[in-house]
């Protein structure tokens, strides 16, 4: 428990300087602490029944979490008129800031660290499914919900909107929320919220890591709007490479490159029971940075992984088939991205 003076001392009075992220709920800002550690302290905006119940909802679930790439919560403050909740500190920004600002990620983002990267965020989620005190349903997986570490390791953050399941429910019912653009378009029609939502959301993260392209964009045109439909029309007519990172593309191999579009597209089924769940993703993607890391795969060059994709691209021996959405049911989800949406600010 901290107090108000502690946190105070801490931010320099909550100084404009020491903000690191803005959200719908509150602002975060960097900390000291007198025992020399840094803090990261989330401080609501306002003061209403909603904001105090996602910020005691926050604090339930991350004290039943203790796992490495589940960002770690330390206290909070009772004191102020608003909730304080006090974090470790995660140096190195969000996935969705490496990803999308090339200056500030291209460096160290190799297929390999995505690799990785998506396979500890995984890992988490699977942990939150299947292994935490009660089952737990993240309910905004985003990469901008992904910190990295000094050494770019995951940690898993933001758990205002996640829900604990009851033993005895695989579903809970509740009001829509999340993020458009990485929001499951079951949960969205239906309310039904169960871990196969988070699937989705994670399989729309693993598209964006391997295109570098963002879920929703209005300024790409028509169905390129929406990074799911686009990438599902892409692998139905054969040219998915075409929009994969250049650097992916030369870095990843071709049967790396083809089982995660498959690991996708089965993430970003319409329905929720098809989809694989977050324990089986984890162990693929596992298998997939295994792999990645053994010596005869280093040994393949950037030249030959890029000849053995255009020989694909000019047959259909590699042909990855669609599964059997409607353009109906696409169109339906797709129309979403006309209403606003914030996608990747922090909470």
């Amino acid at each position: 428990m901290f107090t108000t003076e502690q946190l105070r001392k801490a931010t320099d009075n909550y100084s404009e300087e020491r903000i690191v992220g803005r959200g719908g709920y509150g602002v975060v800002y960097k900390g000291f602490l007198p025992d020399n550690r840094v803090v990261a302290i989330k401080k609501s905006k306002i003061v209403d029944g909603s904001q105090s119940e996602q910020f005691i909802n926050e604090v339930m679930i991350l004290t039943q979490v203790i796992h490495r790439n589940v960002v770690k919560l330390l206290g909070c403050c009772l004191e102020e008129e608003v909730p304080v909740l006090v974090y470790e500190f995660i140096s190195n920004n969000t996935l969705f800031y490496h990803i999308h600002h090339k200056a500030g990620g291209m460096s160290w983002l190799s297929w390999e660290n995505r690799l990785r990267v998506a396979s500890e965020a995984a890992s988490a989620l699977a942990y939150l499914h299947s292994q935490a005190t009660m089952p737990i349903i993240h309910r905004d997986v985003k990469s901008a919900n992904i910190l990295l570490d000094d050494n770019y390791t995951t940690k898993i953050s933001d758990f205002g909107a996640s829900r604990l399941v009851p033993l005895d429910h695989d579903q809970v019912t509740t009001l829509v929320q999340g993020t458009l653009g990485y929001l499951d378009p079951e949960y969205f029609h239906t309310s039904q919220l169960t871990d196969k939502s988070d699937v989705y959301s994670f399989g729309m993260v693993l598209a964006e890591l391997i295109t570098g392209k963002k879920p929703l964009c209005v300024s790409r045109i028509n169905e390129e709007k929406n990074l799911a439909t686009y990438f599902i029309k892409s692998m139905k007519e054969n040219r998915f490479f075409q929009i994969i990172e250049p650097r992916v593309l030369s870095e990843g191999t071709l049967d790396q490159l083809q089982a995660v579009a498959e690991l996708i597209k089965r993430c970003l089924d319409l329905l929720g029971e098809n989809r694989p769940t977050m324990r089986e993703v984890a162990m693929e993607l596992e298998c997939l940075r295994k792999f990645t890391t053994h010596p005869w795969v280093k040994q393949q060059t950037p030249e030959e992984s890029r000849s053995l994709i255009l020989e694909v691209e000019q047959s259909d021996l590699y042909d990855v088939p669609l599964i059997p959405y409607s353009t109906n049911e696409w169109e339906s989800y797709s129309g979403i991205t006309e209403m606003a949406f914030q996608e990747n600010e922090p909470r």
